[in-house]
This record gives structure tokens, sequence and C-alpha cells, in this order.
């Protein structure tokens, strides 16, 4: 099993932490700061918590004005990279919503050895025109880190962070970021682009499809962006969508030889197999299958995953595949009729019932 996220905060990583600390602040006690992190409470905390836990002790540590709190961290900063070193942003979150210019530039500093995109959203919320026209700056900055935070922080949706309703509803301002960066050239920008456009197609489908049709075709990384971006609406089998990418009905496509498991077991894979075949060169396609999984009140909830989206030069083409039914923390399997569908381009062209048995009693 994997280790928890949450169990980067070793007690060498405090300790290193508190040392670089002192390096910088002689007066800082870090015998008081490392036992203050690991105290009672500490065992029961998540990730997210675990990091406000540091950040407030860090507060409570360094008895300084906020500026002079943040001269230090920045130096500190330094010397801690990626995920688990994002407490430095929340410390900015948490005591400094009030002081936009000094926490402004010290997420420019933190970002840049690993994000600022969740404590970015407080600013966005409480100073939506003076942080959107930072993030506009950082867009067109020579540092990839900083154009993907411009992206990045105000994507609709994020996941894990606190959502941006206004910008649900009306993207017009996120939009304009994304025009800045949308030929960008580092993967690592462009990634966050197409997120953030997915994001956008949840609530406003027609602008992402508007952007798509606008976009599609001018250069490599754009196309990639287009269709990253539109990864939702293709799942829906959105017909427009669909049809900017050239992925109409397929009628002179057929599928034979499809082969499955009628019976499995709670924790077993279910193997199927099928073919394509055609008259003619199979061409481009988006090949699909969906599980409609049975729920505990008898109702169905359906996921599609995804098989080839590919040109296929072929007259044929043979899938193999399983699909895991193991119980997770994400997904609980109940006894009982399953059904599995194979989607051409968007279409539902086969679709079979199985059934789920339970043998562990």
């Amino acid at each position: 099993m994997a280790e928890p996220l949450k169990n980067v905060y070793t007690k060498q990583y405090i300790e290193n932490l508190a040392i670089k600390i002192k390096e910088n602040y002689e007066e800082f006690d870090t015998n008081n700061f490392i036992n203050s992190i690991f105290d009672d409470s500490w065992e029961s905390l998540e990730l997210k918590a675990r990091m406000r836990h540091i950040a407030i002790n860090l507060n409570n540590h360094l008895p300084l004005s906020y500026e002079k709190q943040l001269e230090i961290l920045k130096i500190v900063s330094k010397d801690f990279y990626s995920f688990e070193a994002m407490f430095f942003q929340d410390f900015v979150q948490v005591f400094g919503l009030d002081d936009f210019e000094n926490s402004i530039k010290a997420l420019e500093v933190f970002t840049q050895d690993s994000s600022s995109e969740f404590a970015i959203r407080e600013f966005i919320l409480k100073y939506e025109d003076e942080t959107m026209s930072q993030m506009k700056l950082w867009a067109k900055s020579q540092n990839e880190h900083l154009r993907r935070l411009s992206s990045e922080g105000c994507r609709p949706r994020l996941p894990w962070a606190i959502a941006l309703p206004k910008f649900k509803q009306n993207p017009s301002k996120v939009l304009e970021i994304i025009e800045i960066l949308k030929n960008d050239s580092s993967k690592y920008v462009q990634k966050s682009v197409a997120n953030n456009l997915n994001d956008i197609s949840k609530d406003n489908p027609n602008i992402v499809i508007e952007f798509v049709k606008n976009n599609l075709g001018i250069s490599k990384n754009l196309d990639w962006i287009c269709k990253h971006a539109s990864r939702t609406l293709l799942k829906k089998g959105d017909e427009k969508i669909l049809k900017l990418f050239s992925l109409e009905k397929a009628p002179h496509i057929n599928i034979t030889n499809f082969c499955y498991d009628k019976n499995l077991n709670i924790q077993d894979d279910l193997y199927f197999s099928f073919e394509l075949n055609s008259d003619e060169i199979i061409g481009k396609i988006r090949v699909e299958y969906v599980i409609f999984y049975l729920k505990s009140n008898g109702t169905y909830t359906k996921k599609n995953f995804m098989i080839n989206q590919n040109e296929i030069k072929s007259k044929s083409k043979k899938f193999i595949k399983k699909q895991s039914f193991k119980n997770m923390t994400t997904r609980k399997h109940y006894v009982g009729e399953h059904f599995i569908a194979i989607l051409i381009n968007g279409q539902e062209v086969i679709k079979e019932r199985f059934y789920l048995n339970d043998t562990s009693n």
C-alpha cells in the first residue's frame, strides 16, 4: 500500500525546517517549535490540515510583524520543494489576507519551488480585479512557474480547492489569461491551460466549443490543448465537439467477436475483447467502453474509459482489455446485474449485461 502523502512531514523534515529558520532568526526556539508540531492532534490530521498546523505554529514562533515574518520565510523556502512546501503559501493565505501587496510578492516567490494555486484563490475572492491584473502580468513572465500559476490559480473548479463561483458563472476574466497563454511553449503551462478550459466546459460548454472551433488546426501545441480541454465534452458524447474533431458517426465500422466475462466475483477483473472491422480503412476514431455500475439503491452510475483515439490505418483492429472490480475507498461494488457498453465516436454500438457475485461469505 502506498504511503499516505501526509507522512512526508517526518520529524527530520520538521527539524530541518526549524534549523533553517534558526539560521535566519537567532531567537527562534527550535525545540518548542518542533514539540508544537508533534502535539496530541498531529496523528489525526490529514495532509492539508498538517500544512495549516505548521503554518499556525510558524506564526506562533515568529513573534514579528507579518512583513518581517515573510522576509525570513522567503529565504527559508528556497530549501523546500514540491507540494509538501505549500505550508508557506498556507501561511500567507491565513495571515496575509489583509496585506495584498506583501502577500502577492511572497506567493510569487513561494510558487517557484512549490505552487501557490490554492492560496491565490483567497485573494481572487477578496481582491478580484487586483489579483487578476497581477495574474495577467504573471502570464507574461519569463518564469514558467508564474505563467502556470496565472492559469492554475483561477481555474473555476480546481480540485481540492475552494471554488470560484463567479468564474463558474462567467469565466471571461479567466479567458483573458488563457488567450495570453494558449501558445505557451511549456508543457507545464499547456496542461494547466487545458485543465482550466476543461473546468470551464463543465459550466459553459459552448465557450469551450467555440474556443476549439477557433483554435484547432493552428499548431501542434494548440491542437493538444484543444483535445485535452475537450475530454469532458468528448466523454459526454457532445455532437458539436465530436464533429470538430472529425469524430462523427461511423456506419462503415462494425464490432465483431465481442467476448466478455458474463459472471465474475467482487475483487476480480472483468476481461473483454472485440474487433473493429470495415470494408475500408477505419481511419480516425474514438473508442471507449462504459461500465454501468449497480448502486446500493438499485440505480446505475456509469463511467467512461478510453480505449483509443487515434487514426487506425487498417481495415480491422482487435482490442483486449480488463477492468478491475476490486473494492476501493472511492468505489464500492454491489452484487447483481451490471452492464458494459462499447462506444464509437460517442455512439453506443453494443451493450451487454454481466453479473457480479460475492464469494467472501
